[in-house]
């Protein structure tokens, strides 16, 4: 993997592992702690953690975790940008640079019109627009440590006492969020987004937009979901319980259109597309299809567990066992 500015890469030589991140559930903070502090010492390097709005803060969680841990890095996939202002973000960021210095990866993006406007209350006008100015802020803020911004959403004038240069990620569905992000962005961060779509539309978009604007394509971190089984019912049955809410959400249909899965309702997604998504199978068969999709292209992966049995804790430890010994 080429080495690109403000991005967090690592060189070839190193492990798989390196570049394979697993999701952790941050439903209840002080869980969530417990199960970072496991995967470091089960091997794992990258911890990613969503922020849904009637959940923890994960940034505040990450700094507990931090403390309790000494190398994984943490990164947040995503913090949604209209509840916070750019600031605001860059103060939790430096408080977190304090504690444990070049470890987080700050994942950002503007969520959805019914998280923003239902739940928030706030306007969702100009999701791209709104982005690109707080991605400007923001890393104005945490590379240069001196703002001066003056645009359609934000007036910032502002100097903070260090530069942490934390790599500022966003969230990409569509093509203009890749554009978006080869232009200004550190990595683009993908969810539930079939493999193919992404090699042929995201990371040619990534890199075509990186090149124009005259600077190395930022990595992309592809979400993967895995369902460490080989009962394909059961492994449909927990697909669709993870997968189906996707169908109602107009950025993810239009996604999965593009990608060349129509929807046939709004309730549920089709099972050929489960099938797609979610990796399936014993460890050494999914160990070897992470191996194949970086070969293919994807520069790291978000690993995601989709639970197929009761016993969920043990099949946690099961997926960062088998990340940690990549």
């Amino acid at each position: 993997m080429a080495k690109n500015s403000g991005s967090q890469v690592f060189a070839s030589r190193q492990p798989t592992r390196e570049f394979v991140g697993l999701i952790v559930d941050g439903s209840n903070a002080a869980a969530a702690v417990k199960t970072i502090v496991a995967a470091e010492a089960a091997g794992v390097r990258q911890i990613w953690m969503v922020q849904p709005p009637n959940w923890p803060d994960v940034l505040t969680t990450f700094a507990a975790a931090a403390i309790k841990t000494s190398t994984v890095r943490l990164g947040t996939s995503i913090v949604p940008t209209y509840p916070r202002h750019p600031l605001v973000l860059a103060q939790q960021a430096l408080a977190f640079y304090d504690i444990a210095p070049g470890r987080l990866r700050l994942g950002i993006g503007p969520s959805h019109r019914f998280i923003i406007e239902d739940m928030y209350g706030l306007q969702q006008r100009k999701p791209l627009t709104h982005l690109r100015e707080y991605v400007e802020i923001l890393r104005a803020a945490l590379w240069q440590g001196k703002v001066n911004y003056h645009g359609y959403f934000y007036n910032v004038v502002a100097t903070l006492p260090y530069t942490p240069q934390i790599p500022v990620l966003i969230s990409t569905l569509g093509e203009k969020a890749f554009h978006l992000a080869g232009q200004i962005a550190d990595g683009a961060l993908s969810w539930v987004c079939p493999v193919r779509y992404l090699l042929s539309t995201g990371i040619p978009t990534l890199r075509t937009s990186a090149a124009a604007a005259r600077r190395g394509a930022p990595p992309l971190v592809a979400h993967v979901p895995v369902a460490l089984s080989e009962d394909r019912n059961s492994i449909l049955l927990a697909g669709h319980r993870l997968l189906d809410f996707y169908a109602k959400i107009p950025f993810y249909a239009n996604m999965f259109s593009n990608a060349g899965f129509q929807l046939i309702s709004d309730q549920a997604i089709p099972d050929a597309l489960v099938d797609n998504l979610v990796i399936s199978g014993n460890e050494a068969t999914v160990s070897a299809r992470f191996t194949d999709l970086m070969a293919a292209g994807l520069d790291e992966l978000m690993v995601s567990l989709v639970p197929t049995t009761s016993t969920v804790e043990e099949e946690q430890i099961r997926l960062m066992n088998l990340i940690g010994q990549l």
